[in-house]
Order: structure tokens, then sequence, then C-alpha cells
């Protein structure tokens, strides 16, 4: 039995190898058809390495957060609609390209459920990429220095999911405006991009200066066909340390 198991493991089918050891310990195997055992040992491997999969591209998203979507609590009174949140759970909005705009106040979610739904995307096996807008416009300067900034934005058209988090923080102005158009250009109808920002929707405009064309052409691309989660009432987080000290002087 030893060999049987050290041999599925030399052909790199742990999954199989494990539940093999498995179905010896619980006399399970000496009960089952070859047909039924080898359906068992097979479903084994292939959901191992669904989860081998997935763990790997969770980890290469680099999310802020760890986030789910059974962890989202929906109130349509902030702006968190369940049915809004369940079809995009779906990813087909991935597969269809369609941009999701998730904007409010700090410490109201946003960051949350954009990671959730990058998270769930992990799930289904499309990869995701997650950005601070200004983490990316660093990254792009370090890659136009070292002469390799057509590979990194080979990089992210190939994401099937881009988050960026943190948009209108700072004013994109010149070179930085015109990467932004150059990533959302190439994205558009394509691949799906989520952007979340504390700026309102309309006021996106303002903090791209210098050109209006770009901005022009980046908003036009973002804001018709999208989906969007516009977050009210207080901060979570105040929410949060405010029951954390309750509990606290309780104790």
């Amino acid at each position: 039995m030893d060999e049987i198991t050290n041999a599925l493991k030399s052909l790199r089918m742990p999954g199989m190898a494990h539940y093999w050891t498995t179905m010896q310990e619980t006399r399970q195997a000496d009960a089952l058809s070859l047909k039924d055992g080898l359906q068992l040992l097979i479903q084994a491997e292939l959901d191992n390495r669904t989860q081998s999969r997935n763990s790997r591209l969770v980890k290469n998203a680099r999310f802020r957060y760890q986030a789910s979507i059974s962890q989202v609590i929906y109130d349509s009174k902030r702006g968190v609609e369940k049915q809004k949140v369940l079809n995009l759970a779906t990813c087909d909005y991935v597969r269809k390209g369609v941009a999701v705009l998730i904007t409010g106040a700090a410490g109201t979610g946003k960051s949350w459920i954009g990671t959730a739904l990058g998270y769930q995307a992990c799930m289904n096996g499309l990869r995701v990429a997650y950005y601070n807008v200004y983490r990316l416009f660093e990254e792009i300067t370090l890659a136009r220095i070292s002469s390799t900034l057509h590979r990194f934005f080979a990089k992210l058209a190939q994401m099937d999911l881009l988050i960026l988090d943190d948009f209108g923080i700072r004013v994109l102005d010149g070179q930085q405006l015109l990467d932004f158009m150059e990533i959302i250009e190439e994205r558009h109808g394509q691949k799906a991009t989520i952007i979340i920002s504390q700026l309102p929707v309309a006021n996106w405009y303002d903090v791209m200066k210098g050109n209006t064309t770009a901005a022009d052409a980046i908003l036009d691309r973002l804001v018709h066909t999208s989906v969007r989660f516009e977050l009210k009432g207080a901060s979570m987080r105040q929410k949060n340390n405010t029951k954390k000290t309750e509990i606290e002087e309780k104790d």
C-alpha cells in the first residue's frame, strides 16, 4: 500500500495519494468496486488541484484584506444591495469585461466589498490583481526606469480582474493620466476592472488634470456601462472600535 501511495506522490497526484491513504485507514477500499474507487480518487485529485490553484490565485492577487462574499453584511440603506452583490458573485461581469465602481466615505466598507468580489473571482479560477493606485504608479515608474514597462502593462492586461483602490487620493496628471488611460483602454469591454474611491464618480473628472481628452476617454469607458455601489452611513471601523471598547469595559 505504501508503494501505491509513493507512486501517486511521484506522479504528482497528492490529492489521490492522500485519499488512497484515507481509504486504507478506514477500510473503505475493500468495500468499493474498482470503478467507484477510481471515481473517488480522481475526484479527490481534482478537488486538491482546484484548491491549490485557488490558493495560488489569492496569494498572487495580493489583497489588502481577507474577505469573502459570505462575510458581506447586506444593508440597502448603506448601499449594499444583496441581489446586486449576488449577481456579481457569479463572476459573469468579469467574463464580460464590465467595470464596477465602489464609492463612499472612509470606513464604509468599500475595500472590503472590492476584496470579497476579488476573492470570489479567484475561487472561480480567474486571475486577479489588487493595487492601491499610488503603489500602481510607483511600479509603473520603476518599470519605465528599468525598460520593462511593456511587460508590466502586458501583465496587467492578462488579469481577468484588476482592482484599483484609493482612486482619487492624489491628482493624476501628465504621464500618470496617460498611463491610466492606456490601462483602462486596454481593458474596456475585454477584462473587468473594479475602482474603489472616497470621491463620488461626479468628482472624478476633477482629479484628472491637464488633459481633458484623456479624462473624457477614461470616464466614457468606465461610467456608462458600469455596476455601481455608493456606500453610505457611519464608518464601520468606528462602530467596530466602539463595540470593542464596550466589551473591554464589561470585562
